[in-house]
């Protein structure tokens, strides 16, 4: 097996399971133990591998947030196209991702809050003021049904009971 397929069967294997033990995931894809804990320590070296993320269902604890996506219709900057205006976005620590898109809008925005005021707040001071934005449009996420591959909705069942005469 080469570098390259190798590389891309512990990113498979990885990617939906990160806390996999290594001896585990070595003896899954037929490599030693030492080939795939070098081969992702390369790849974090290199940043392919950017972190390893726990996927949690926030509706299921006592947390109350609120999550947003935002498009952000903008013109882009001589010279740097999109980078600098998504640059000075994803700076705000609020901000959970931020992605060029096609269609209607340039960006999209991911972002979490406490409250729907907060993330208004954000649009209104920090986001629709900056230079070369031209519009936002706010969505709220009210329920997640799938996210990262991994479904959180509990399958809906009828509990209503049967009446028969």
């Amino acid at each position: 097996m080469d570098k390259i397929e190798t590389r891309k069967k512990i990113l498979k294997a990885i990617e939906h399971e990160a806390r996999v033990d290594l001896g585990e995931l070595a003896i899954r894809l037929g490599l030693s133990e030492a080939e795939v804990a070098n081969e992702m320590s390369e790849m974090e070296k290199e940043g392919v591998i950017c972190g390893y993320l726990t996927l949690v269902d926030w509706d299921r604890t006592d947390s109350q947030t609120v999550t947003a996506l935002i498009e952000v219709r903008c013109t882009p900057q001589r010279g740097q196209g999109f980078d600098t205006i998504a640059e000075r976005i994803y700076k705000y620590p609020e901000v959970n991702s931020v992605y060029l898109i096609s269609g209607g809008f340039d960006l999209m925005v991911t972002l979490e809050g406490k409250t729907l005021k907060e993330i208004a707040t954000f649009v209104t001071d920090k986001l629709s003021t900056q230079e070369s934005i031209l519009s936002c449009a706010t969505h709220f996420i009210l329920r997640r049904y799938k996210d990262h591959g991994t479904i959180l909705a509990k399958k809906y069942e009828d509990e209503r009971q049967l009446i028969t005469p």
